[in-house]
């Protein structure tokens, strides 16, 4: 007998590596008690962890954190896979999932701004770029959970090249700490992060507009019918 569990035929394979990895480590776990919200606290504690290494500064301490934020990104996928495949997923666990992921995200630039801080000689503090950075990241993910409600998932869906997404970018930062340019890197994010965040700010704009006229239109056929038909 096969006591294997089966994957449900209704549900795509995964687009990138990284969640088809993920997808064959948790597929053991889904008839288990372990839930997608378990695999996201420990991909939150990792990243955590990850970026209390990198504020300490140093170069075994930032390339410690690099690593941790590269396995706590690539945990990140494991909780939607196992929330897919499982039949898991709930909005609260989705809402989570962002939260957890903004969190890591702000804490890893702030983290890198306060240990460059300790070798960096700018007039502004490295700590602080970091924090604009954070800031203007934290701000993306609430815009674009915004528009995931507006618009699904298909609003908020990243490009994928040679099976990685636009997030992945991740798995690059252990070049940054290997090759010591961790100053450059905050530097350059504080001033792209805010740009970008600029561009996230128009697209919500544009996609409340179009959800507005989408609500209006109905209302405004209801009430040409209705019109009509009291003639």
């Amino acid at each position: 007998m096969n006591s294997r569990p089966s994957i449900p035929i209704n549900v795509p394979a995964p687009r990138t590596w990284d969640a088809r990895l993920a997808r064959r480590l948790v597929t053991p776990l889904v008839n288990t008690w372990v839930t997608p919200n378990h695999l996201t606290t420990l991909r939150l504690l990792i990243g955590l962890a990850g970026a209390l290494c990198l504020a300490h500064g140093g170069f075994a301490w930032a390339n410690a954190g690099a690593f941790l934020i590269v396995l706590s990104n690539f945990v990140d996928h494991t909780d939607g896979e196992l929330a897919r495949i499982g039949g898991k997923s709930s909005r609260i666990g989705h809402f989570y999932d962002l939260a957890c992921d903004a969190l890591v995200t702000v804490m890893l630039f702030v983290g890198m701004g306060v240990g460059s801080a300790q070798v960096g000689s700018l007039k502004v503090s490295p700590g602080w770029l970091g924090a604009v950075a954070g800031v203007a990241v934290a701000l993306i993910f609430f815009l674009r959970m915004r528009i995931e409600e507006m618009a699904g998932k298909a609003g908020t869906k990243q490009a994928t090249v040679g099976g990685f997404e636009t997030e992945d970018v991740l798995y690059l930062l252990p070049i940054v700490t290997l090759t010591s340019v961790v100053m450059p890197f905050v530097v350059v994010a504080s001033i792209g992060a805010p740009l970008f965040a600029v561009w996230v700010v128009v697209d919500y704009w544009r996609v409340a507009r179009r959800a507005a006229r989408s609500a209006v239109a109905p209302v405004k056929a209801s009430e040409t019918s209705q019109m009509w038909a009291s003639e």
